[in-house]
């Protein structure tokens, strides 16, 4: 699925948040029911003002090779041309987080 060259663009939930990351690895990942991402891409900040959340994210993925992200918490993920500044929201009332197994096997 991924290309040396192409950046993708993976929201997701975690912690009641939202995350917006761009990486030039993404996959699915052999544990099941998680997508494997890696290669993250940081905006580097030539302007005065810097933005909190791209630096919050900057630190809590500072030494991250590569991360393991549940299925059900993958909001979208998208293929771009160029990578955009990453960011943590709040999530809306409007989103609602699935907290259920993919799988649940059978007794």
């Amino acid at each position: 699925m991924a290309t040396s060259q192409a950046i993708y663009k993976v929201q997701f939930i975690s912690s009641g948040q939202r995350y917006e990351v761009y990486v030039r690895e993404l996959q699915t990942s052999q544990i099941f029911g998680f997508i494997e991402i890696a290669d993250f891409v940081w905006d580097n900040h030539t302007e005065i003002v810097l933005d909190p959340s791209h630096e919050k994210l900057k630190d809590e993925f500072a030494k991250v090779k590569r991360t393991y992200i549940p299925m059900h918490n993958v909001l979208r993920i998208d293929q771009v041309e160029k990578q955009g500044s990453a960011k943590i929201s709040q999530l809306s009332d409007k989103v609602t987080a699935l907290h259920s197994p993919i799988y649940t096997p059978k007794k």
